[in-house]
């Protein structure tokens, strides 16, 4: 224990932004970064790998300034990476542990200050899991935010055995856990997703029954109605008109005006440590962008690219140094 303390420094390597605009122009490495200080629930993680979410960038241009932490800033809420120190309270995890989970409990309400793009991070050990033996650094790190949001928005309109859901934005991020979580958790009894043409190939791996190509069909217009339809791409006026009589529209990309449901995550451990049976079965898979992952030096056009919405699965940062 002495020897891997002794090993910490006090100073990192982190990618921070000190003021509020478009993360691609004010992202900076800094090599002086005072290590995070750890508190008596919390863990210090040295970071492997780290997953990009799009409430970083929205973070970056100060949408919750009220609520944020003082600069400097490293953005990054998905981890993976090894236990480096454990707080006088912790239990579940020793020096040693690999792990893995996001890092903010609440998203907007007072974020880390130092993220997990940067070769440290803290976390309580509350919003972390062990990692599944089965999956990479990579691969897990690219999960607990997407995985989060799917499994806790599907708890939210009360999914079940025996119901369809439709997915818009089947192979992002989110979407790509969701259509596989309502089929393999929840058993749906049928599930529909929107993508791309491209990507039309990957819902079917994913086990969707009705790829629907964007491009060419307008989903509000089919005549099979839904029991929930999950939104994460911000079309809560035409999802309203694919549910069902009593069916349910839940969307992340909010806001929404009632009936949909507007739904953001609060991190929690115990949902990976929950879903690890599918993810060690493989009957859950992380879905990765090809361009997955991007070294470290390559952060801002890691942002960039997530930016333009075109990323299948998650964008993951990796190697850390």
């Amino acid at each position: 224990m002495a020897a891997s303390t002794a090993s910490i420094p006090s100073h990192i390597k982190a990618w921070v932004y000190n003021e509020y605009g478009n993360i691609e122009e004010t992202l900076k490495l800094d090599s002086n970064v005072a290590l995070p200080q750890l508190k008596d629930d919390q863990v210090l993680i040295k970071v492997v790998a780290a997953a990009l979410n799009p409430v970083d960038y929205k973070r970056a241009l100060g949408f919750f300034k009220d609520s944020d932490s003082p600069f400097p800033t490293a953005p990054g809420y998905d981890v993976a990476g090894v236990v480096v120190k454990v707080g006088s309270e912790v239990k579940k995890f020793k020096v040693g542990d690999e792990v893995y989970g996001d890092i903010n409990e609440y998203a907007v309400n007072n974020p880390k200050a130092i993220g997990s793009v940067a070769e440290y991070t803290s976390a309580e050990e509350k919003v972390l899991a062990h990692k599944p033996s089965n999956l990479s650094f990579v691969e897990a790190a690219s999960l607990p935010a997407a995985i989060i949001t799917a499994y806790q928005g599907l708890e939210r309109v009360e999914f079940s055995a025996g119901k369809s859901i439709l997915v818009l934005g089947g192979a992002g991020g989110v979407g790509s856990l969701v259509t596989q979580l309502a089929k393999q958790v929840f058993g749906a009894a049928k599930v529909a997703a929107t993508a791309s043409t491209g990507k039309l190939e990957l819902l079917r791996k994913l086990g969707v029954d009705l790829p629907i190509d964007y491009t060419k069909e307008n989903f509000e217009e089919l005549p099979q109605k839904f029991d929930v339809v999950y939104d994460t791409v911000g079309q809560t006026d035409k999802a309203l008109k694919a549910i069902k009589e009593g069916g349910k529209v839940i969307t992340i990309a909010g806001p929404a005006s009632p009936p949909a449901i507007w739904f953001f995550l609060h991190s929690d451990g115990a949902v990976l440590d929950k879903l690890k049976p599918y993810l060690d079965s493989g009957k859950v898979k992380p879905v990765l962008d090809p361009k997955s992952p991007l070294p470290f030096s390559k952060a801002v056009e890691a942002f960039a690219y997530l930016k333009t919405n075109r990323a299948t699965g998650k964008v993951v940062i990796h190697p850390i140094p």
